[in-house]
């Protein structure tokens, strides 16, 4: 006879529904589309994929064949295609020629990768810890999974404007962000050897809000919160605009900082503790 849980047994409850998925995936299908354009923003993904290659060089990991998930230009497909890699492109909002994910369910593959490499998509994911089991378990043995994507620390200048535009009923509008101690700690709960966690800032300096802001929507880094604030009336606005021009610098400038968290781990047995 089945025996039902008692109270007394522990349960795994359910993610707090951080990000609205409908909003996210709307979020990203709007920034593949802005990408198109010539002079859309890139430079995160570009810095994402330079380090990625650099450290796959470093490691001397020379794998066969790769999952790609969020390489929104195709830039690393690329260059890991010239490398003799057989690639596999995803991505939640998929184009032609890609496969969707979702990222928060076990990976639609039939095949494991020696390598997975994720670029930005896993900072608005509800279950992190459980994305990454699940990219754990789509690796070959000895293969080896890097992410990177924004994190705590980022758009500080963006945070104070928000801040003054809301006056004294501030809202919600840049959404929670990882840092390096969880990041660790999210490593080795999905059960991955070896993890390696780093941080590294990227300033960029802007003349106008809007130009800030529209950098960001091709990025996909817009806000896609399930409870967001309510859209900025006129004199918020003013109040943000307002706001970002104290803080320019003699040239009239703005100096926002992205910092960009990446890990990494390998499908390895974990080492039994020494006593």
């Amino acid at each position: 006879m089945a025996q039902s849980a008692s109270p007394s047994q522990p349960t795994n409850p359910a993610p707090p529904v951080i990000f609205a998925p409908q909003r996210r995936l709307a979020q990203r299908a709007r920034m593949r589309r802005l990408a198109q354009r010539p002079d859309a923003a890139h430079f995160l993904a570009d810095d994402m994929i330079e380090d990625m290659l650099d450290r796959l060089s470093f490691l001397r990991h020379s794998p066969k064949t790769a999952l790609v998930i969020g390489d929104v230009r195709g830039a690393l497909a690329t260059a890991l295609v010239a490398q003799g890699v057989a690639v596999t492109r995803a991505d939640p909002a998929p184009l032609p020629g890609e496969t969707g994910v979702e990222q928060e369910a076990p990976l639609p593959f039939a095949q494991d990768f020696d390598l997975i490499a994720v670029l930005g998509t896993l900072d608005t994911v509800n279950d992190l810890p459980g994305a990454l089991v699940h990219l754990r378990r789509a690796l070959a043995p000895d293969g080896l999974a890097m992410m990177s994507f924004t994190a705590a620390g980022s758009l500080p200048a963006l945070r104070g404007v928000m801040l003054a535009a809301d006056a004294d009923r501030p809202a919600p509008r840049v959404h929670p962000q990882v840092d390096v101690r969880a990041g660790g700690q999210l490593l080795q709960r999905a059960g991955f050897a070896d993890p390696v966690i780093d941080s590294r800032s990227l300033a960029v300096r802007y003349r106008s809000l809007a130009r800030l802001v529209q950098d960001l929507r091709e990025q996909g880094l817009s806000n896609c919160l399930a409870r967001p604030g309510a859209p900025l009336g006129k004199p918020a606005l003013a109040r943000a605009q307002q706001a970002f021009a104290e803080m320019a610098d003699a040239d009239g400038r703005v100096t926002e900082t992205f910092e960009i968290l990446t890990l990494s781990g390998w499908a390895k047995p974990l080492r039994a503790p020494k006593f």
